[in-house]
C-alpha cells in the first residue's frame, strides 16, 4: 500500500514533501535539518512511517506511533531554536485486518527566522530549496532575518543625507516619461525617498547621480552560438552606475548588437528588430525592480545568443513559487521585493502599478507560436526571462543538441543517448522527454529508463515547484 492511496490528491512531485520510514536515532541531524529547512523556507509536509522514494507505507502500531511521535517532539524541542510551528497528527489505515498508523508532520513557514539546528553545541542553519535541504548561504541567512522582520532592503534608512542636486538624472528621467512634468519634493516624500531627518532610504541611494557601487551592477555578454558551455564569448561588458543609467546601458548594449531584418506583408515589407524594444524594456525594468539587493557580489546578467536574449536577475520570485519553465507569463504573480524602487519606477511611468509588466511582453510577441514564444524560469537564487530572436527563422530550438561520448550505463536502453543529449543544456520533465523521443509518457519511461539513469548517476533528478526535472550529469559524459 502506498501513501497516495491513503491521502487523496497528495502532491508527491513537490519540493515541500519528504518521507522517512523510521527516525534515524544514530544520525538525527539527517532528518532534523529537513524540519529546519522547511521552516526556513515555505514550510512542508514530513511523513514518518513511509518509505522514502517509493512512498510505500511501513506504518506503526499504536504504541510504536506514540513512541515515535514523542521521540520526534523531544529531539525537535532539544535541538531546534526557535521551535518551528508544526501540526502533528496520526493517519490511520488497515492492512490485513491490522490497525496501522502513519505520522504526518505539517511544518509551517517560521515567522521568526532563521530556525537554527544546534547539535553538540554546533549551530547550523539549513534551507529547503528545489526539493533538497542544504546549508543556507550567507545571503539566504541575511534574507531570512530581514523577512522575519518583514523588512525590505530598499526601505531601510541609509547613512546618506538627501541633497536635491544629486538626483538630476532621476528628475530628467521622470520628466521625459511624464510629458515634461517636474518631480516634486512632495512626491519624493510620499514615496519614502528620505525620512524626517533628511536621511535617504537604501533604495533612494541607488538613484543618486554619482552612485557606482555593485548593488546595481549589470553584466552584458554576446555569445557566438547557442549556449555558454561550448561557444566563444564575443563580448563581455560590465557596468556600474545608478539604477537609471544601468537601465539605459543595457538598452543601448542590446540595441547596438541585435539583428534587424525585413518580413513581407502582402505587397509591403516591414522592418523588424530581433527583440521588440518594448518587450526588451519591460524585461530590463522587471529585472531591476525585482532584483534582490541584499545579495552582494551578484549582478543582472544579460546574455545574447544566436537565437535568444536572456535577462537574469539575482533572487527568485519574492515570496512566490519557484517555477521550472513557463510560457504563461501573464499567469505569473510575484509580490514586490522592493517597494520604494518599484514605486519610483511606477511614478516615472515605466512600470505598471500592479503586476510584472509581462503582459506587455506577451503583446509584443502576440501571434508567435512554438519556438518564438518568450518564456521565463526561476530557481531559488535567480529568475530569467528569455526573449526569442525574431530574425532567427527557427526561434529558440532546444534540439540543437550536443554529440556526447560516455560509457554506456549498465542495463541501459537505446533511448539513453538521446535523453542525455536532450537534457545536457536544459533540464526537462518526463513528458517533454517523451515528446522528444516520440514515445508515450509511460511508467516504463519513468521507472525503467529515467529512474535507471538517475540510479546510475547519468541523470540528476531535481524538483522545481511541483514538477520533477531531469538534467544530465556532466561528470558522466563528454561533448565530442
Amino acid at each position: 500500500m502506498f501513501l497516495e492511496e491513503l491521502i487523496e490528491d497528495i502532491q508527491l512531485e513537490n519540493d515541500r514533501f519528504e518521507c522517512k520510514g523510521r527516525l534515524n536515532r544514530d544520525d538525527i541531524v539527517s532528518w532534523l535539518k529537513t524540519i529546519a529547512g522547511f521552516a526556513n523556507a515555505n514550510g512542508g509536509d514530513f511523513y514518518i512511517g513511509v518509505e522514502d522514494k517509493t512512498n510505500k507505507l511501513i506504518g506503526f502500531d499504536r504504541t510504536e506511533a506514540d513512541n515515535e511521535r514523542n521521540y520526534f517532539n523531544n529531539q525537535v524541542n532539544e535541538h531546534l531554536v526557535p521551535r518551528p510551528q508544526m501540526k502533528l497528527s496520526f493517519i490511520r489505515y488497515e492492512i490485513k485486518g491490522k490497525e496501522r498508523f502513519v505520522i504526518e508532520v505539517r511544518i509551517l513557514e517560521s515567522v521568526i527566522k532563521p530556525v537554527i539546528l544546534k547539535y553538540k553545541n554546533i549551530p547550523s542553519i539549513f534551507m529547503r530549496r528545489d526539493g533538497f535541504t542544504n546549508g543556507a548561504t550567507y545571503e539566504e541567512i541575511i534574507e531570512m532575518g530581514v523577512k522575519s522582520r518583514n523588512t525590505q532592503y530598499d526601505i531601510l534608512t541609509s547613512d546618506v543625507r538627501y541633497e536635491a542636486e544629486n538626483f538630476k538624472v532621476l528628475r530628467e528621467f521622470y520628466s521625459s516619461h511624464n510629458n515634461g512634468k517636474e518631480l516634486t519634493e512632495k512626491a519624493l516624500q510620499s514615496l519614502g525617498f528620505y525620512d524626517e531627518d533628511g536621511m535617504l532610504a537604501n533604495g533612494a541611494v541607488l538613484f543618486g547621480d554619482n552612485y557606482n557601487g555593485r548593488k546595481t551592477e549589470v553584466q552584458c555578454s554576446v555569445f557566438s552560438g547557442f549556449n555558454r558551455g561550448s561557444e566563444r564569448i564575443v563580448t563581455i561588458n560590465r557596468f556600474s552606475g545608478n539604477i537609471l543609467l544601468s537601465i539605459n546601458y543595457v538598452m543601448e548594449f542590446v540595441d547596438q548588437r541585435m539583428n534587424h531584418s525585413m518580413i513581407k506583408l502582402g505587397d509591403t515589407r516591414k522592418n523588424i528588430d530581433a527583440f521588440p524594444r518594448r518587450a526588451l524594456f519591460e524585461g530590463v525594468i522587471n529585472a531591476v525592480a525585482h532584483r534582490d539587493y541584499f545579495l552582494d557580489g551578484t549582478q543582472i546578467q544579460v546574455d545574447m545568443f544566436k537565437d535568444r536574449l536572456e535577462i537574469s536577475s539575482p533572487g527568485g520570485f519574492y515570496r512566490g513559487e519557484k517555477i521550472g519553465k513557463t510560457y504563461d507569463l501573464s499567469g505569473i504573480i510575484s509580490k514586490r521585493r522592493n517597494e520604494l524602487i518599484a514605486g519610483i519606477l511606477v511614478s516615472c511611468n515605466v512600470m505598471e502599478a500592479a503586476g510584472t509588466g509581462f503582459d506587455k511582453i506577451m503583446e509584443e510577441y502576440m501571434g508567435m507560436e512554438g519556438s518564438h514564444r518568450p518564456y521565463i524560469f526561476s530557481a531559488s537564487d535567480h529568475f530569467t526571462l528569455v526573449l526569442p530572436d525574431l530574425t532567427c527563422e527557427d526561434g529558440v530550438v532546444d534540439n540543437r543538441l550536443p554529440l556526447l561520448e560516455f560509457v554506456p550505463a549498465p542495463g541501459g536502453t537505446d533511448y539513453d543517448h538521446k535523453i542525455l543529449s536532450f537534457c545536457y543544456y536544459y533540464a526537462h520533465k518526463a513528458a517533454e522527454i517523451a515528446e522528444h523521443l516520440d514515445i508515450s509518457d509511460s511508467t516504463y519511461l519513468r521507472k525503467q529508463v529515467l529512474e535507471h539513469l538517475v540510479e546510475e548517476k547519468y541523470l540528476i533528478k531535481d524538483k522545481l515547484s511541483r514538477a520533477v526535472y531531469y538534467k544530465t550529469n556532466p561528470d558522466m559524459v563528454n561533448i565530442r
